[in-house]
């Protein structure tokens, strides 16, 4: 499964907790969320500008935006909490790339990621800025 179908999916499940009523954000978890979903939106930015930059530009960003998800989570308790845990652990995967040729291929498992991959993990992650902003606007 794609990031992208699975941080939908997360994201479906925020959306149906949210419209019945089941999490109704706190004007904490509003503020986070829209402070997340800036940080992650700095981090990564537009498509088009985005997947011109070096591969290694990119895998930064991406864990710039993993390591703004897990402060916000470290700050956070309940459903705000758990949906940024389960949307994380769908992009835990860019945890594992690397950037760098490795002499003997000693990485620690860490692989290239192809650029349909970075895609994918770009566009997951903007998806989630995305919800984060429209979901915070409800408080």
């Amino acid at each position: 499964m794609s990031m992208v179908t699975a941080v939908e999916s997360v994201i479906h499940e925020a959306e149906l907790q949210l419209t019945d009523g089941t999490w109704e954000l706190t004007a904490t978890d509003s503020a986070l969320a829209r402070e997340t979903a800036a940080a992650l939106d700095a981090a990564i930015g537009p498509a088009d500008t985005h997947q011109a930059l070096s591969r290694i530009e990119r895998l930064a960003a991406l864990r710039e935006a993993l390591a703004a998800l897990a402060v916000t989570i470290a700050r956070t308790h309940g459903h705000l909490a758990w949906f940024l845990a389960d949307a994380s652990s769908h992009l835990a995967p860019v945890l594992h790339w690397r950037a760098l040729d490795a002499p003997g291929n000693r990485t620690f498992g860490a692989v290239l990621p192809t650029g349909d991959e970075l895609a994918d993990a770009e566009a997951a992650t903007r998806l989630l800025a995305a919800m984060l902003s429209r979901g915070s606007r409800t408080t």
